[in-house]
């Protein structure tokens, strides 16, 4: 049983890792833009299927897949931003016509992947070396471990970017204030777009390390981490990627924990009992405020 413990634990942290950066880039494009992105899961798991046809067509291994992809996020979340968002603006109800819009975008994505990939599942065999690596008396796969560095650089980077630098202490202003941010004179529009095309750069990111974790992904996979990335929002706090990073990290420990004490049907279910749980107890999430100055 000790040993079934900390193979949970460790596969907790390397999913919560994984689970955190799906909720960030989610939460980002709430804060700022107050967007509800539907879609958000299919964003994910389009990345999956980049890396899997990088390394089938041209032989781009998984590790190469992840600056690929958040360039080629980045780039389509900043055109997509201006192809749809101002229209939004126009709505006397922006929250719900972009929950009503997205929806509509995450149909469409999961159609464009099933005519390109089929319902077929698709995985990357692609094998490291060693295949495993010994942590403490766990063995544990050199993917997992691989993608749970990446993990880690990515939620640092992000950490400085959003703290040390004058890009993201904007973002973080326009969070708090979005109001108070426009009468500084910076441009919103550029700002919310750079966090659109950020938020896709990381979902991108994201499905390169959900291929190289989890063993196979298909066009439908999309609406089970839409789900995962709102569990994660709301227990991390709206708005808030500090809180989304922790709770991605708490959720994922739970899920993985579950496994281990609960029935496989029993341990499906813990994610929405935490949601109905936040929401009864702490409505505003585990942090509870937005970032402070």
């Amino acid at each position: 049983m000790e040993l079934l413990v900390l193979n949970g634990l460790v596969n907790g942290l390397i999913v919560g890792g994984i689970y955190a950066l799906v909720g960030v880039s989610l939460t980002l494009l709430y804060g700022v833009l107050r967007v509800v992105n539907f879609a958000h899961g299919e964003f994910v798991i389009a990345g999956s299927f980049l890396a899997f046809v990088l390394f089938s067509s041209l032989g781009v291994p998984p590790l190469l897949a992840v600056p690929v992809a958040a360039i080629v996020f980045f780039a389509a979340g900043w055109g997509l931003y201006y192809v749809l968002i101002p229209r939004l603006a126009k709505s006397d109800d922006p929250e719900l016509m972009s929950f009503l819009m997205f929806y509509g975008v995450s149909i469409a994505a999961a159609a464009l992947m099933l005519l390109l990939f089929e319902a077929d599942s698709r995985t990357i065999d692609y094998t490291f070396t060693p295949v495993s690596v010994q942590v403490g008396p766990v063995y544990v796969s050199t993917a997992r471990l691989v993608a749970f560095a990446i993990t880690v650089v990515v939620s640092i980077a992000l950490a400085l970017f959003l703290f040390k630098t004058l890009p993201g202490k904007a973002l973080r202003a326009a969070i708090m204030n979005p109001e108070a941010i426009q009468i500084m004179g910076v441009d919103i529009v550029r700002l919310s777009a750079f966090a659109f095309a950020l938020a896709s750069a990381l979902a991108g990111i994201t499905g390169v390390l959900i291929a190289l974790v989890f063993p196979a992904f298909n066009p439908f996979s999309g609406a089970e981490y839409t789900i995962i990335a709102f569990i994660v929002v709301v227990l991390g706090g709206l708005g808030n990627p500090v809180g989304a990073l922790l709770a991605g990290v708490v959720f994922g420990l739970a899920e993985q924990m579950a496994t281990v004490f609960l029935p496989q049907a029993m341990a499906q279910i813990v994610g929405f009992l935490i949601l109905v749980g936040t929401i009864f107890f702490r409505p505003s999430g585990i942090l509870g405020v937005r970032f402070k100055r």
